[in-house]
């Protein structure tokens, strides 16, 4: 199958290789779906998105991978939880 990265994921594939995420950055937008956008996920006229851009890095500060992801708004709860 193109694009399966087999069990375990693409994480597992990039411990395999030494090179295994130790922190994410996750950067959070909202905007309005573009028509493309809007049709491949279906949305009802008037539900905005979210913008995700997930960024893994190595221990020693390495990104390893970038993952854009165009979320449904009106679907999701993002949630956050960490020390003040």
């Amino acid at each position: 199958m193109v694009g399966h990265s087999g069990v375990g994921g693409v994480y597992a594939r990039l411990s395999e290789l030494g090179h295994a995420p130790a922190r994410f950055r996750e950067e959070i937008r909202s905007r309005m779906p573009s028509a493309t956008e809007a049709q491949d996920l279906r949305l009802p006229t008037g539900t905005p998105v979210f913008l995700v851009c997930r960024t893994a890095f190595t221990e020693d500060g390495t990104a390893v991978e970038v993952n854009e992801m165009v979320l449904d708004a009106g679907s999701y709860i993002l949630e956050y939880e960490f020390d003040a």
